[in-house]
């Protein structure tokens, strides 16, 4: 099976259509649909429908988008062993992260790498639940994962490393007139930007608050990359791992600590083999983060 087509199979599914693949790709979409006519002639089945000027995956074609990114993958990582005789020289870490693990430890972990293997390249995708990051990693989208979670990450397939516990902690204007220790109490009647129902955050906000306090959510964003500048135009307060908290301070937010103390545990997953070696290093440069933080 020519490995070449495999790629061209998944850039159609990942792209959405062939014109948007063959644009990605940087071919013709004529020479795009010969190659994915000829896999089919190979496969012996249709691996998409098409449906007016689009495509969807058949049967057959949902059937074989998980075991083309493990071929892709591992001759990926075939191509890493030969290019780490040179020194790890080179290669590209495949990571899919959650929004706050996102900002720490995700910056200073690229940074440790970078500064020990220099001619690696991060490659970080984006996901905005737990669960997202898992199946990136076991379809082999992505080869390893940060995600935040309430309580320890407990999976039979995917090998799981905890890198620390972030402290949830909340997020005012500047001359917010609260307590430097805030209660559940102190936010009645005050402003929040939250997140929808559902996340995880917003489980955890439901939790602190179920003490009784009474607050106004004036803003409801799945998107957290709008909370700080919410949080700045002075829209609410609102509640957020601690890994925010030096991007925050420097924005001009107030940083506040939280009574109950609440924590997230962020962890690192991957699969258990047939890692490329740029993948180990950034595990191990994360085993010695999560040695330090200990």
């Amino acid at each position: 099976m020519d490995v070449r087509r495999l790629g061209y199979f998944l850039a159609v599914v990942d792209q959405g259509g062939f014109g948007r693949a063959a644009e990605h790709l940087l071919i013709a979409q004529p020479s795009l649909s010969q190659a994915i006519s000829g896999l089919e002639r190979e496969l012996g089945v249709q691996l998409f429908h098409r449906v007016g000027r689009g495509v969807v995956l058949s049967d057959a074609g949902r059937q074989l988008v998980e075991p083309a990114r493990r071929v892709l993958r591992d001759v990926e990582a075939a191509r890493a062993v030969i290019d780490s005789v040179q020194g790890l020289q080179r290669g590209r870490v495949h990571l899919v992260t959650t929004p706050s693990p996102g900002i720490e430890p995700l910056a200073t972990l690229t940074a440790s790498l970078q500064a020990s293997h220099p001619g690696l390249l991060v490659d970080i995708a984006a996901a905005f639940t737990r669960e997202e990051v898992m199946e990136s990693v076991r379809t082999g989208a992505t080869e390893l994962g940060l995600l935040a979670s309430p309580g320890p990450v407990r999976t039979a397939d995917l090998s799981v490393l905890h890198l620390e516990h972030q402290q949830l902690v909340l997020l005012s204007p500047a001359g917010a007139d609260l307590p430097g220790t805030v209660k559940p109490g102190d936010l009645d009647e005050r402003p929040m930007v939250v997140s929808p129902p559902g996340s995880l955050l917003r489980a955890l906000v439901d939790d602190l608050l179920a003490g009784g306090a009474r607050v106004r959510i004036t803003a409801q964003v799945a998107h957290r990359t709008s909370v700080l500048p919410l949080v700045l135009a002075g829209v609410g307060h609102a509640v957020v791992p601690s890994s925010w908290t030096t991007l925050a301070r420097s924005a001009g937010a107030q940083v506040r600590t939280l009574r109950p103390t609440t924590y997230l545990k962020v962890s690192l997953v991957s699969r258990s083999d047939g890692l490329t070696p740029a993948a180990r290093a950034f595990i191990d440069t994360a085993r010695a983060y999560a040695d330090q933080a200990s």
